[in-house]
């Protein structure tokens, strides 16, 4: 398994503003990271680099397709795909079907530094 300084993280947010808070937060982490502001463009992403990518963190709610359906299709092309799901809502109704499908985690926005390691830490154990 790679080192954490190697893992590759997709952060997928239409907000550009989270998208680079987001990556400058996951930068000092360790991680390197891919950014998406659509589903469709977290999908190309994912497929182009989905052998290096060892976490999504995917929001729920995306311009051109819920973060539902972009789980599905992440998982569709990866069956054992980590997702971490974020929103600024809580993580009842949809969140909650979404995690009861096999999203593997959930994180409330905004996020903190603090929070989204230990998120991510629950997810993806040091080598």
């Amino acid at each position: 398994m790679e080192s954490q300084q190697r893992q590759t993280l997709l952060l997928v947010d239409d907000e550009e503003i989270i998208r680079e808070v987001g990556s400058k937060m996951l930068e000092r982490m360790g991680y390197a990271v891919l950014t998406a502001s659509s589903g469709a463009e977290a999908l190309a992403c994912y497929q182009e680099h989905r052998e290096r990518i060892a976490l999504v963190i995917l929001d729920l709610i995306l311009p051109d397709m819920s973060g539902g359906d972009a789980f599905d299709r992440i998982r569709e092309l990866r069956a054992g795909a980590k997702v971490l799901l974020s929103s600024g809502y809580s993580a009842d109704g949809e969140a909650a079907d979404i995690l009861k499908r096999g999203c593997d985690g959930f994180i409330q926005k905004p996020f903190n530094m603090e929070a989204l390691s230990a998120a991510i830490r629950e997810l993806l154990p040091p080598a």
